[in-house]
């Protein structure tokens, strides 16, 4: 392919992740990831932070894993700094998918504890996936902090972060399981019981979680 041919395509790839089909930028960013062309990087992270399509914006992701990451790297740290709660969660995300542990030093506490719900999520798996090898306890203790927060897909996110963590957990959802905050105590004791029996499920560990806060591990109200 010619250098005048492979602009013609790099071009053509920029103007169709800005179209306002979602099916055109879907393609579009398939195109840009099946052929990797560092000149693209910079709207790939870019229209990652507005992009309003699911589907879109892991087609996103993908073509940016497809690029090295000295390339990608950069950019995407800097994106941690957004002001757009979507700039940041789908940064996190994209380094999680990229995996490369040099970008473990900017999943901060105030990323994993970032009061938007998603960019939370996305700090904790980040953080699961980035931390470098024995150094789980770091993550843990943060994460520790977010037990009883939001909703039940936050719960569970939060809850499967730490049981990646391994040993890590063990501490703080011990510490965490005598919180004077019930929602706190439901938390850590319905992920301590997913850890150790993941096939039963998040909502029984959670009912279960209830009925200990509120009756004692003996089944005795308290």
């Amino acid at each position: 392919m010619t250098m005048a041919n492979e602009a013609t395509n790099v071009m053509r790839a920029l103007r169709g992740l800005g179209s306002d089909s979602s099916s055109v930028r879907l393609r579009a960013a398939l195109a840009v990831g099946t052929a990797p062309d560092p000149r693209c990087v910079d709207e790939l992270v870019g229209r990652c932070a507005i992009e309003p399509d699911f589907q879109v914006r892991e087609m996103l992701t993908w073509a940016l894993t497809r690029h090295a990451s000295a390339q990608t790297l950069p950019r995407l740290l800097g994106e941690l700094r957004s002001e757009l709660a979507q700039a940041r969660s789908q940064a996190l995300h994209t380094l999680s998918k990229i995996g490369d542990r040099s970008a473990w030093p900017a999943i901060t506490r105030e990323l994993m504890t970032d009061p938007d719900d998603e960019v939370a999520r996305s700090a904790w798996r980040a953080a699961v996936v980035l931390v470098p090898e024995g150094a789980e306890s770091e993550p843990a203790g943060v994460l520790a902090t977010q037990l009883g927060r939001g909703r039940r897909e936050t719960q569970l996110s939060l809850s499967r972060a730490l049981i990646a963590l391994g040993e890590a957990m063990t501490p703080v959802l011990r510490a965490a399981a005598s919180d004077p905050r019930p929602h706190v105590r439901r938390h850590a004791i319905a992920t301590e019981k997913l850890s150790r029996d993941p096939d039963a499920g998040f909502d029984f560990a959670v009912e279960e979680a209830k009925r200990i806060v509120l009756l004692g591990p003996s089944g005795q109200e308290e």
